[in-house]
C-alpha cells in the first residue's frame, strides 16, 4: 500500500532534520498530511493527519474526554538518542477510539520509507523512554556508588547482556541534559523514582543553564 504526503512544518524536527530523505519525498498535496515541529490541527477532509511529539501527548492537539478520544489525528516520533541522528524506528501513537483507516495510511507512509513502525498508546514516554530513561538513571547512579567504572558498566552491558553500546556511554553522547529533560517530564508525569534524573543528569542541567 503506498500513501502520497504533504509535510507542513511548524519548527525544528527532531525527526526530519534539513536534508533527510522523507523531506525531499513529500508532495505538495496529498491525503496524509505530515505536521512537523507540532502545531497541528483537525482536518477532516484528509485521511490522517500525523503529529510530531516530542515529550508531550497527542491530547495536547486533539483534546481528551473520559477515555472515548480517538479521530484521523495521529502522533508520531522517530527515536532518536538525544544528539545521535535519527533511527530507523517511528513510535506511531494513537488514542482508544483511532480511526484504523487513518492508521493503515500512517504505516503505510512511514514503511514505504524505509522505516520500522511500533503502535504505542498515548501516554508520556511512550515506549522507548518509558523502558530506557530507568535503565540511564540506574547506570548513572550505580557509577556514583562506586559500583564500577563507567567503562566496566558499558563492557558488562556489551558483552553480558548483548547490548550495541553500554549505558554511560549511550546517554554521555547522547546528552545528559536532554535525558534530564525527558527523565524530569516522565517523574512530574508518573512518580515513579526510576524517572527521578540521577545527580549527574542534574549536573549536566545545572551547567547548562549557566549555574555551574
Amino acid at each position: 500500500m503506498h500513501m502520497d504526503y504533504a509535510i507542513i512544518t511548524h519548527g525544528e524536527s527532531r525527526s526530519f532534520p534539513e536534508g533527510d530523505e522523507f523531506l525531499a519525498n513529500a508532495q505538495a498535496e496529498a491525503d496524509v498530511t505530515v505536521h512537523l515541529g507540532g502545531g497541528a490541527k483537525a482536518d477532516t477532509s484528509k485521511t490522517a493527519v500525523l503529529v510530531e511529539l516530542t515529550t508531550e501527548c497527542l491530547g495536547v492537539y486533539t483534546g481528551e474526554h473520559a477515555g472515548t478520544e480517538g479521530s484521523n489525528m495521529l502522533g508520531f516520533a522517530r527515536y532518536r538518542n538525544g544528539d545521535d541522528a535519527p533511527s530507523g524506528l517511528i513510535e506511531l501513537v494513537r488514542q482508544p477510539a483511532s480511526d484504523e483507516a487513518a492508521l493503515e495510511a500512517a504505516r503505510a507512509v512511514f514503511e514505504a520509507a524505509g522505516f520500522q513502525v511500533v503502535v504505542s498508546a498515548d501516554q508520556q514516554g511512550r515506549i522507548i523512554d518509558r523502558l530506557v530513561r530507568p535503565k540511564y538513571n540506574d547506570a548513572l547512579r550505580f557509577l556514583d556508588e562506586g559500583l564500577a567504572a563507567a567503562a566496566d558498566i558499558d563492557l558488562t552491558c556489551r558483552h553480558g547482556l548483548g547490548y550495541a553500546d553500554g549505558p554511560i556511554e549511550r546517554v554521555e553522547r547522547g546528552g545528559l541534559v536532554h535525558h534530564y529533560e525527558v527523565s524530569q517530564r516522565l517523574f512530574e508525569t508518573y512518580g515513579a523514582a526510576g524517572f527521578a534524573p540521577a545527580r549527574r543528569a542534574h549536573v549536566a542541567k545545572q551547567r547548562s543553564d549557566g549555574n555551574g
